[in-house]
């Protein structure tokens, strides 16, 4: 088995990812959603109008078109978005974050923010500012 630096990283940084997944998890379980659900929460709650066409949310949080299909439907019958079809183009479908959605967003966001400062309290400022610098580097040469 090779012994490169770079295989060594990947596996240090899929490990990273694993840990991240399930302390942040963990901590929005009580939300009732998961990390995936609170990245499409997040997105639209950045958006302009709390409004993404389907399509482009599942870009930004790295689901296909069918996988943000079935994120999406379980979200909207348990009221945290809405499903709305394109006043311009029928063939274009919407989602909306709802009332109750961006509610819990708010609370989870909380527990988001508490988690991830615990995952990194080992660093300090400087050691994150470089970190996210480096992170940055790799992510846009892909």
């Amino acid at each position: 088995m090779s012994d490169k630096k770079e295989s060594r990283l990947v596996s240090s940084v899929i490990g990273l990812n694993s840990n991240i997944q399930k302390r942040v998890g963990r901590a929005l379980s009580v939300h009732g959603i998961g990390v995936t659900e609170y990245l499409v929460l997040n997105q639209l709650y950045v958006a302009p109008t709390q409004t993404m066409r389907r399509s482009d949310l599942a870009e930004e949080v790295g689901l296909s078109p069918s996988g943000i299909t079935r994120l999406i439907n379980p979200m909207e019958k348990i009221g945290l978005v809405k499903k709305e079809e394109s006043p311009r183009d029928a063939r274009v479908s919407l989602v909306r974050l709802s009332a109750a959605g961006k509610q819990v967003y708010e609370d989870a966001q909380v527990s988001f923010e508490q988690a991830s400062v615990a995952l990194f309290e080992p660093l300090d400022d400087k050691q994150i500012d470089a970190f996210i610098e480096l992170l940055s580097t790799v992510s846009k040469g892909s």
